[in-house]
């Protein structure tokens, strides 16, 4: 399978580019600038703006599926817009070419996953420091609901540099949920796995250990 990265030059991202062509993917990854993509060898990395329509349309020519794992830093007093403006150029570039398949990270206290987070980050880190960045993702969970395409929106909890465990918690039902934490890598190897599974099809996965 070929498959568009966008966010590849992240934490998580990188390791889902090793993930993905350790199971024998090809890889694209779209990226501002090749100088911060030095360490993913075996992918094929092209310039560009995961916001321009035109350079989507370029990089998808030949792809199956698409992993999203654009992110944003913290913004507690600016809106922010890359994750809608990313997501409403990648729509319909993905139709034009035919690609279905999308694979999106989001995070835990997005849509109604907000208030799962745990205290400490629901009263503080939400309101003070993540207010903005999580609209943003808002606006990216609902305009890929809203799309026809082949969805799976991923909620991992806080994300961590930890070892992987190699297992972990996959869940729909929020009532027992109030945050946790999971390793990045373990993130990697799930969303990776959702290229070829129809199991989270059009459902949003809050992942934890």
């Amino acid at each position: 399978m070929k498959v568009l990265v966008l966010g590849a030059t992240g934490g998580t991202g990188r390791l889902i580019v090793h993930d993905a062509l350790e199971k024998g993917h090809s890889v694209v990854a779209l990226v501002r600038s090749k100088a911060s993509a030095p360490d993913l060898p075996g992918a094929d990395i092209i310039e560009g703006d995961a916001r321009d329509e035109g350079a989507l349309m370029r990089v998808l020519d030949g792809c199956d599926a698409v992993v999203s794992s654009l992110g944003t830093g913290l913004s507690p007093f600016n809106e922010v817009s890359l994750l809608t403006e990313a997501t409403h150029a990648l729509i319909p570039a993905m139709s034009r070419r035919g690609v279905r398949r999308l694979v999106c990270i989001s995070a835990l206290g997005v849509g109604d996953s907000r208030g799962h987070g745990g205290f400490v980050f629901d009263r503080i880190f939400m309101p003070l420091l993540l207010r903005h960045a999580y609209k943003d993702k808002g606006r990216q969970e609902d305009a890929i609901r809203a799309s026809a395409l082949d969805w799976v929106i991923v909620r991992p909890a806080m994300l961590t540099n930890d070892p992987a465990r190699g297992s972990l918690r996959a869940v729909a039902d929020l009532a027992s949920v109030h945050g946790g934490k999971i390793a990045r890598t373990d993130v990697a190897r799930f969303v990776v796995e959702q290229l070829a599974t129809d199991t989270w099809l059009k459902q949003t996965p809050v992942l934890l250990w």
